[in-house]
């Protein structure tokens, strides 16, 4: 048998924890100069031994590193080379007569604790994701983590698991994702304001009685005016007659009384509906927007007015993220705005209106079709008003007519409720809400509703994604577009995404 067949068979024996003895005869007496410088690799694995037999006595060796490997002589024929750390060297067998041997030893790790490690690595894998098809495999002092899991998570959580061997390669694949949850936010806004006033005053005045033109009263209401002429009896002038007026033309007196009393009713009832996917804020608003000036200093001060707009009317903006318990946890901002000339303002001329709002801005966290109020408010104000005459309004009984008495009651009422529901979309074919016409449209000219042709005209819509799993790196950049887009006034990131690659082989 050819030595080089026997030496590679010594190794193999040498890995295996055997020592081999007699595998390598002894290299025939006469040997060439160009055969004896010829070199033979010998491979070993550290804490393995192997042994070399020579025919020949031997006479003197050398290892070119020692700490690599150790050659001992342990028979006259016979030599013991140990492997002791990973690396390479060289071995030179003298035998007697002048005739040599070369050998390349080659040292490696003992594979032995890598592979239990792998395996332990391997069975962590399969408890912490079962079911999962993930394939490990070790080479080069780096490990490379392919198959396919079921979504981001998982593929993170496998990584951190392997990433333990050192360093990790991530080549998995991830399912596509189902479409996200969406939830709609119902919230019933409900107030009621009531008001009650009373007035009670009275105007005395005189033409000429005894002689005397005047009048007395308590402000409640403007008094009349006199216009006297010489040689003419005095003209009153009543601006304000309020609603009951009395005069004695005999007499020349009169009396202007103001008793009125005034009921107010506000109701307000909004129900904004609002719906949302997880993670993602919705805003919703139905009212409008009004004028109002803004006036600014010039570079030579003259004062400048511009325009701006302000909005007002129902309002909603929430932000809605379902929780690992299964709750919902809502960012939510209610909003019911009015324009109110009463209390408005006047600016160069222009009129501009108050806002009377009832808002709300606050963070809950409730189930599926659970309801809270998240906002109540009853208000009770009363203000009473006595103004009088001196000295005439202490006067008893009579006193009561030189009084003015101002009575306002004000309640109101206001809760706002709010309830959450994950909603799917309505099945294709089935009816949409519809609101209730009065009276129906005209139908248009063409004959026909108009509408986009159907999938009998267009072509069928693929519904399903056209590989069952993608790259984890294609659904990292589709999700960041998506964030991206969201964002007012960012932009995607670049659309140029290399196509989905094809699932590995099952």
């Amino acid at each position: 048998m050819p030595a080089a067949c026997l030496l590679a068979l010594s190794f193999v024996n040498a890995v295996a924890g055997q020592q081999t003895e007699g595998l390598l005869p002894a290299a025939p007496a006469p040997m060439a100069q160009s055969d004896q410088d010829s070199r033979t690799d010998l491979f070993l694995t550290v804490g393995k031994s192997a042994i070399i037999d020579t025919a020949l006595p031997l006479q003197r060796i050398s290892v070119g590193f020692g700490d690599i490997a150790e050659a001992t002589a342990i028979s006259p024929r016979q030599l013991l080379v140990s492997a002791k750390a990973p690396g390479a060297t060289s071995l030179i067998i003298w035998h007697e007569g002048g005739a040599r041997r070369l050998f390349d030893i080659t040292v490696v790790a003992s594979s032995l604790m890598a592979d239990r490690r792998i395996e332990g690595i391997k069975r962590e894998l399969e408890r912490e994701l079962p079911g999962q098809s993930v394939d490990l495999s070790f080479e080069n002092e780096t490990a490379f983590l392919r198959g396919t899991v079921k979504d981001v998570t998982s593929a993170d959580r496998a990584v951190s698991i392997v990433s333990t061997l050192g360093r990790t390669v991530n080549l998995l694949y991830v399912d596509v994702p189902a479409p996200p949850r969406q939830i709609l936010l119902k919230v019933k806004f409900a107030s009621v304001d009531r008001s009650v006033q009373t007035q009670l005053g009275l105007n005395v005045f005189s033409t000429g009685a005894t002689n005397t033109i005047g009048s007395v009263t308590t402000q409640q209401s403007s008094p009349p005016g006199f216009a006297v002429q010489a040689g003419a009896p005095a003209l009153a002038t009543i601006s304000d007659a309020l609603n009951l007026f009395f005069f004695r033309p005999d007499l020349n007196l009169g009396a202007t009384i103001k008793a009125l009393e005034v009921k107010g009713l506000l109701q307000v009832l909004a129900e904004p509906n609002m719906l949302a996917e997880n993670g993602k804020q919705a805003s919703f608003l139905a009212g409008g927007e009004f004028p109002f000036p803004s006036v600014s200093s010039s570079t030579g001060g003259t004062p400048m007015v511009s325009i701006q707009f302000r909005e007002f009317g129902v309002r909603l903006t929430f932000t809605p993220t379902i929780t690992p318990r299964g709750t919902i946890h809502l960012a939510v901002a209610p909003e019911v705005s009015a324009l109110d000339f009463t209390n408005g303002l006047s600016v160069s001329g222009f009129n501009v209106p108050a806002l009377t709002t009832r808002k709300l801005d606050t963070q809950i966290e409730l189930e599926q079709g659970q309801s809270f109020a998240i906002g109540g408010l009853l208000d009770n104000r009363t203000t009473d008003t006595i103004e009088k005459v001196p000295f005439l309004g202490d006067i008893p009984v009579l006193g009561k007519f030189f009084q003015s008495k101002s009575t306002s009651k004000q309640n109101t009422e206001l809760i706002v409720i709010v309830t959450p529901e994950l909603v799917r979309p309505i099945p294709a074919g089935q009816p949409v809400p519809e609101l209730k016409y009065s009276r129906p449209f005209l139908r248009p000219n063409t004959g026909k509703e108009l509408a986009t042709p159907g999938i009998d005209a267009t072509g069928s819509v693929p519904v399903k994604p056209p590989n069952p799993a993608i790259p984890i790196e294609d659904l990292m950049l589709s999700l960041q577009q998506a964030a991206a887009q969201v964002q007012p006034g960012s932009t995607p990131a670049a659309a140029s995404a290399k196509p989905p690659a094809s699932p590995p082989p099952r």
